[in-house]
Parts: structure tokens; sequence; C-alpha cells
């Protein structure tokens, strides 16, 4: 009696050795579709490059190099001279020293001051918190503009007009608006548990919040001050208003004085760009993993 049996096809996978299996598996999910998103995402970062490429290349060169040859050409010599002519004309170390010194105090103390807000509308459960709330939220949506006025006639009648305290006290006050917000809402996510476990061992309401809520927060905090950092850099508009005095003033008014009454100076302009965009570049470089640890940890439990 015979008996037929069949036999399947063979996977020839089986029949490599794990290492080229591997491999042959990698290649088979590099579709067509994941090479196309690679190709688009490639495509998307070189336009966002494209500004910061033109910047360099016309801040490297002279006058005449790019009034015959135009922005977009390669520099017929990389030539210092627009960095030259923008440290005669702008006072530079002073004016980022001034920069660093407002954009750090009220990245610090903005989180600071949001901490202890969120801390008491968050797990303080104050009374109306939900107003307390929406009117922070509103004060946040104000444009400058509305409030410029009060604020310049503050300044003046406190004394700190062309001052780094005037401007630093208006934004530690907008941004820990902001952050108070923002943290409120996080802190409503802690578990009531560990704070009732935490009072029971006896741990006062200031022990609860530094040795409990802070190392919970300590993420977002640092989201908060590395995007408050660089909002208070980049702001323009209430600086050039309330310090007006060249020793006082900041990063973006000092690139602002550039700007001639019929005449402007596009290498010089670009050589000033560069120097003022720089310091945020290596600041955001050197916080890159802080930004991204605090972004993703609520994403994880």
């Amino acid at each position: 009696m015979t008996v037929a049996i069949q036999v399947g096809p063979v996977d020839e996978e089986v029949l490599l050795p794990p290492e080229q299996a591997a491999k042959s598996s990698r290649h088979r999910k590099h579709s067509p579709i994941r090479w196309l998103i690679l190709a688009i995402a490639a495509a998307v970062a070189v336009v966002m490059l494209a500004p910061f490429w033109l910047l360099i290349l016309n801040a490297f060169k002279s006058v005449a190099d790019y009034s015959v040859n135009g922005p977009l050409a390669w520099p017929e010599s990389f030539s210092l001279e627009a960095f030259s002519k923008y440290l005669d004309i702008v006072n530079y170390p002073v004016a980022l020293w001034n920069s660093v010194v407002i954009a750090t105090a009220t990245a610090f103390l903005g989180a600071a001051i949001a901490l202890l807000g969120a801390y008491a509308i968050g797990i303080g459960r104050i009374r109306a918190s939900g107003l307390v709330l929406a009117i922070l939220l509103l004060s946040t949506m104000l444009p400058h503009e509305a409030l410029i006025y009060p604020l310049f006639y503050g300044a003046q009648a406190t004394g700190t007009l062309n001052t780094p305290w005037s401007v630093i006290a208006v934004f530690t006050v907008l941004h820990a608006a902001f952050g108070t917000y923002l943290l409120a809402s996080v802190m409503g996510t802690v578990p009531k548990e560990l704070l009732e476990a935490a009072a029971l061992d006896g741990a006062s309401r200031w022990k609860i919040l530094w040795q409990v809520v802070y190392p919970i927060m300590r993420p977002t905090l640092a989201v908060l001050v590395v995007f408050f950092f660089i909002w208070t850099w980049n702001e323009f508009y209430i600086p050039l208003v309330l310090l007006s005095d060249q020793s006082a003033q900041t990063i973006p008014i000092a690139l602002s004085t550039l700007r001639g009454q019929n005449t402007i100076d596009i290498t010089v302009l670009n050589a000033g760009s560069l120097l003022s965009l720089l310091p945020t570049l290596v600041f955001f470089l050197i916080f890159q993993r802080t930004l991204s640890r605090g972004v993703t940890a609520g994403a994880v439990k």
C-alpha cells in the first residue's frame, strides 16, 4: 500500500542563516511608500534649511560680490567684511549679555511662579479655579500693542525704564500666566493617593510640593524653561519701547538699528542675523535632549 504525501512549498528564509533571514526581512519592509515618505521628509528638510544656508552664504560676501552676483551665487571669496562692519555699528557683547540675562531670568522666574501658582490651583483646589484659569488664558491672548502704554508708564513710575528689570518683570508675568494654565491641568492628573500618602506620613504642603509634585513636573518644567528662553530672546516690540537706551538693548533691537532711512547693507544684515541666531541655536542644541524627554515624558507611564 502506497501513501502519497504532499509537501507544501518551503520558505526560503527558513533555509537561510539567521543574519541573512533578518536582512531579507528588512529589505522586504522597505516598501515604495516608505521610500516616498523618506523623499518627502528630505525635501521638507531642504526647504527648511535653505534660508539658513542663504544667510550663511550672504553673510560671508562682500558688498561688491553681492551686488554683482546676487544672493543665490556662491561667494567669490569668503570675506569677514560684513561681520567687521556689524561689530563696528552694534555693541554686540553688551546686547548679547542683556539678551542672555533677560531671557535666562525670565525663563526660570516664570517657570518657578508657574509651578507655585499651578500647585495652588491644581492640587490646592482653590475656589473658582476654572475662572482663574480662564483669566490667565485670556491674559496670554492679549496683543502686546494693547499693553504697551500701561507697561511704559508703569516702568517709568517705578524707575525701571531702560533697565533689564522692566522687561524681566513683564515677560515673567506673561510667561507665568501661560505656565500656570498649562501646569495646573497637568497637576490635576497627579494621583490623589500619592498626595494622601505623603500627607499621612506627616509631610507639609511645602514638602509635598518639592518632594512629590516637583519630581513629577520636572520634565514639563524643563520644556517651559526652554520655550520661555527662546520666546523672550526673540521678543522685539516691548523691549523696543522699554529699552530705548543703547546700553540696555537686546540682540533683536540692536539688529533693527542696521536698517537706515533709505538704504540697507544686506551683507551686514545677514552677518548680524547669523550672530543673533547662533546663541539660540547653541542653546537649543544643548537642551535638545531635555526638550525631547520633557515632551515625551507623559507618553509612557
